[in-house]
């Protein structure tokens, strides 16, 4: 059992003793103690919370709990049901409402749920705002309200076509040039949300769609995060139908994946940077990734005449560097892209629009635009964590190891090589450290993740 308090929220896995893992008992101490914030924030006042599941099995039992613990504390739910995170994030501002809740474990396997928390503005609450929540539940801070002050539930199944509607009103968005290119799409909805948000935004741009795990049952059918090595279904797909791309996305569909017409991988982080080199086309202005994220969005800023920034890892850093620098495009090299002309927060819609606008416009094949772009390996590995693993000592030991290149410890270590890179952190997400290295060769890319790994197993069992 496993339960994980971050800036990405409250995650765990289902089941076990209290405080051990996503029991009942912690849904409910975490949403009351975030209800309670959100009434502190906002001197008590009536409050209203937007809240929304995607579509893993433990979700419906989750979400209520968590309506009925925040109606307990007198304030009013807005329930999308089964949705998206950005399509919450998108709803908090429309509906007026003074926070969101997010349920969703993302990319991790069935057995994780979480709680994803969002403020008045729908952006992920800060590092800070996060303590402060943590305290409060912590300390047991909340107190319910009596029986003639708790507060409504109303269910709100609309959104699903107002986000889709933002997204076709968008100046950057030409429905029409994508029309006629008559695209065919196999899109891969890994049994969540996605497979019902997906098909209804691609069929509203007049895309032909052909569906790979796209009923809403939460068994999902592959490992739900979108990497290579878990997509080989939809690989064969796209090449069986003839098709012009593969699209996948993660269970919240704020990750983004694309497939070549031939079957081989677009690569999720060439994601952000086709998206950002379309966007910089038309509108000039910087761009912020986080600093796991490749090279190759700083080399495309950088062609524009633009200037790039690199932020700790995590949404509400990425947001934070991208108010900071007036940045037009940004994201993360996970396949998050965040476009704040609609909003502050990772949105795979948003970026499907966009990028097939993209590729209208270049009238190319996937393969050979992704051939236009600086080409980068990036090698993705991590150490599973044990209660005995001291993470700061095996950190500092690699920066003392490592002394004598140039090293940034805003998040974790990252040490630049003259070609290459390598970056350590403990995740926020998972149990585990990541290992992140990127070289212009496959090859390097992986012996210097080798090396790296040896050196911490080395720390370890010394």
């Amino acid at each position: 059992m496993t339960l994980i308090k971050s800036i990405s929220g409250i995650r765990g896995t289902i089941g076990g003793k209290p405080g051990e893992g996503l029991t009942p008992v912690d849904v409910v101490k975490f949403a009351s103690a975030f209800g309670t914030w959100v009434l502190n924030r906002h001197n008590g006042q009536r409050s209203k919370i937007v809240i929304g599941r995607d579509a893993r099995i433990s979700g419906e039992v989750v979400s209520n709990l968590v309506s009925s613990t925040i109606q307990s504390l007198g304030i009013d739910i807005v329930d999308l049901g089964l949705t998206t995170t950005p399509t919450v994030e998108v709803a908090v501002t429309h509906e007026n409402a003074q926070a969101g809740i997010i349920l969703t474990a993302s990319h991790n396997p069935i057995q994780w749920n979480a709680l994803k928390l969002l403020n008045e503005k729908g952006e992920f609450i800060s590092g800070d705002d996060g303590a402060e929540v943590l305290d409060i539940a912590e300390r047991e801070a909340f107190e319910y309200a009596n029986v003639k002050k708790l507060g409504k539930y109303l269910q709100n199944e609309t959104y699903l076509h107002k986000h889709i509607d933002m997204i076709l009103a968008m100046d950057l968005v030409d429905v029409d040039a994508v029309r006629k290119k008559q695209f065919k799409v196999v899109v891969d909805g890994v049994n969540s949300t996605g497979g019902v948000y997906v098909p209804a935004l691609l069929k509203a741009l007049g895309v032909e769609v052909v569906e790979l795990h796209c009923l809403p049952t939460g068994h999902f059918a592959h490992n739900p995060e979108p990497l290579p090595e878990h997509l080989t279904e939809i690989s064969a797909l796209v090449r069986k139908h003839d098709a012009h791309m593969g699209i996948v996305v993660d269970p919240d569909v704020d990750r983004l994946a694309f497939v070549c017409e031939d079957g081989e991988m677009f690569g999720e982080e060439y994601t952000l940077v086709a998206i950002a080199d379309y966007i910089l086309s038309k509108t000039p202005g910087n761009t912020v990734s986080n600093m796991s994220s490749t090279r190759a969005l700083r080399d495309v800023t950088q062609k524009h005449g633009q200037s790039y920034t690199a932020s700790a890892v995590g949404e509400v850093n990425v947001v934070t560097a991208m108010k900071a620098t007036d940045a037009v495009i940004g994201g993360e090299g996970n396949g998050g892209i965040i476009y704040p002309e609609l909003h502050y927060g990772r949105d795979a819609l948003v970026g499907i629009a966009l990028f097939l606008t993209h590729l209208a416009y270049q009238n190319k094949t996937l393969s050979i635009l992704k051939a236009t772009y600086p080409s980068y390996h990036i090698s993705k590995n991590k150490i599973e964590l044990t209660p005995e693993i001291d993470v700061d000592n095996v950190l500092n030991s690699i920066e003392k190891k490592y002394g004598n290149y140039p090293i940034n410890t805003v998040d974790g270590i990252k040490i630049d090589f003259d070609e290459e890179w390598v970056h350590l952190r403990k995740s926020n997400t998972e149990p585990i450290i990541r290992i992140y290295t990127e070289s212009a060769s496959a090859n390097t890319a992986k012996n210097l993740a080798k090396k790296i790994i040896s050196d911490i197993k080395e720390i370890i069992k010394n």
